[in-house]
């Protein structure tokens, strides 16, 4: 079972349209997100980031973490 603590990993969200803003949480390789460890707000931009994939958002992509 792989740990959903983050690894240097990241799942980003971009945004379909101009001025729009993207998402971005820390993940696991296979891009699994760690719901439990994010903050109420965080949790709350993911869900709907996951709800809008397609309509203002891409969908989700893992890239190495920028942060380090």
């Amino acid at each position: 079972m792989t740990s959903h603590a983050s690894t240097g990993w990241e799942l980003r969200f971009d945004a379909l349209f101009a001025g729009r803003r993207g998402f971005v949480f820390p993940c696991t390789v296979e891009g699994h997100v760690n719901m439990d460890a994010l903050s109420e707000r965080a949790l709350n931009n993911y869900l709907y980031a996951r709800a809008m994939m397609g309509r203002e958002v891409t969908w989700p992509s893992v890239y190495p973490s920028r942060v380090h």
